[in-house]
């Protein structure tokens, strides 16, 4: 048939034509796939370099020095001492620690306010004599803090104390994993330096985890090797958890809505699903300011509690926080939401319609479990994104240094993000080290949270 059709024949190259437009095919082939494939390697490598550093700083030696003997600061054994007699200890041997311990087991407020606010309210659930009750911690005489922590903490409670304030260890200086595998002639020439320059008592080298159970239980402190982050991880999942049942249902709402009603909608329609496009990419620290003006300031009655009652605290709380963050991340549910909604089959719709079900009844029996997982993996994606986010929770206040664990959505907070921040921020080498650590806790968080939403995912795909 081709020989008596010479317009078609026409049309096909010859043999020669056809292997030089296939071998530029080819070419034009094995480029794109080296750029995908050095791309992926690029992204790899950036990967191990980032798990690599974070384990290198999280792990390595450690040298400690003892601060004095038992022996240098009593002729009775500490244990055979009482209450006001160990804290009269704290107060002869470590007269700036006095403060920070009253802090650290005593205040129900930020570390900010401890010095501004009377003691009456710093330590509210605490006995102090009235005299003390309108002043703050900063206008009390030592004699007075000490008598605070006699009568307010156990005698194990100043032991602990002693032993850690005044006798305990103290961190002359860290060294890496890396120099500890490949180059410890080197540390021990460091520690051999410091141990002729300050001769301290009792100093040795030791291996050290920064990332063990104690960090992760312990509260914060001014110490890096004391220094734990239950605080933070107590906030995140706080923050967390209020994120998710604020920006959930709004976002699978929206979408619902504007893949089932305003479908070929008028402009308005339009000019909400655009814009929603358009605030997926607005910077978060934007998100944070408008918090701010919004949640913290605008309605702070309700942020701060007061309109339930709750006293004594500032709009720039856990509920605020989550409201910012539910912002944050509704664009990309909604998006991710109408992508699922849309992939539904058309024919699911019309064979319920053809049963006699309404409009409402299609959406929640047919449309919605259908489209359930690929809303989850858009609000994994979503939750992923807000639980690194550190710029909007510093503008809307979240503490630096916070003492108490969040009790409610009205209480101060602080997140892993924000530590993080914060302990890198310092300038003493170890807590690089233990920022490290809490970098490690936030990604096994991250995965734990991802891994139940993939779970929760799968087990409704099988269902349908």
């Amino acid at each position: 048939m081709s020989e008596n059709n010479p317009t078609r024949q026409s049309n096909l190259p010859d043999d020669q034509t056809f292997e030089r437009q296939l071998a530029r095919r080819h070419t034009r082939s094995g480029v794109w796939r080296g750029i995908f494939l050095m791309s992926t390697l690029m992204g790899l490598i950036a990967l191990v370099a980032l798990f690599g550093n974070v384990i290198n700083e999280a792990f390595g030696t450690v040298a400690f020095a003892s601060k004095l003997t038992e022996s240098e600061i009593s002729d009775v054994p500490l244990s055979e001492l009482d209450g006001p007699a160990l804290a009269a200890l704290l107060g002869e041997y470590a007269p700036r620690r006095l403060r920070v311990i009253v802090r650290d087991e005593l205040s129900v407020v930020s570390a900010a306010e401890f010095t501004t606010v009377p003691v009456s309210v710093a330590l509210a659930h605490a006995e102090m004599p009235e005299s003390m009750a309108d002043r703050t911690i900063t206008e009390l005489s030592d004699e007075e803090v000490i008598q605070l922590l006699a009568l307010n903490l156990s005698a194990d409670q100043l032991y602990d104390h002693v032993q850690t304030d005044v006798i305990g260890l103290e961190l002359l200086k860290s060294w890496p994993l890396s120099t500890t595998l490949f180059d410890y002639a080197t540390i021990q020439a460091e520690f051999d330096a410091l141990v002729e320059e300050k001769d301290p008592p009792n100093p040795h080298l030791e291996f050290r985890s920064w990332l063990n159970w104690d960090f992760v239980t312990g509260s914060q402190s001014s110490y890096a090797e004391l220094a734990g982050v239950r605080t933070a991880i107590v906030g995140t999942l706080w923050i967390m958890a209020l994120t998710m049942l604020i920006a959930f249902p709004l976002g699978v709402g929206a979408a619902i809505y504007l893949e089932e009603y305003a479908r070929g909608g008028g402009w308005f329609d339009r000019l909400i699903e655009v814009n929603i496009r358009n605030l997926a990419g607005v910077p978060s620290i934007i998100y944070g300011l408008l918090g701010l003006a919004i949640f913290v300031r605008t309605l702070e009655q309700l942020t701060s509690g007061a309109v339930f009652g709750v006293t004594g605290v500032n709009g720039r709380t856990i509920l605020s926080a989550s409201a910012t963050m539910a912002l944050l991340i509704l664009p990309v549910i909604i998006i991710a939401s109408q992508e699922a909604i849309r992939a539904v089959p058309q024919s699911i719709r019309e064979a319920s319609y053809g049963l006699g079900a309404t409009k409402w009844q299609t959406v929640w029996h047919q449309v919605l479990p259908a489209a359930m997982p690929g809303i989850l993996t858009g609000t994994i994606i979503a939750l992923s994104r807000a639980i690194g986010e550190t710029a909007p929770l510093i503008v809307i206040g979240a503490s630096a240094v916070i003492f108490v664990d969040p009790g409610g959505p009205f209480s101060k907070f602080t997140a892993l993000p924000v530590q993080i921040w914060q302990w890198t921020a310092r300038p003493q080498e170890e807590f690089r080290n233990i920022a490290a650590a809490a970098i490690i806790v936030l990604l096994g968080l991250l995965l734990f949270m991802n891994s139940f939403a993939i779970i929760l995912r799968q087990r409704l795909s099988k269902k349908l």
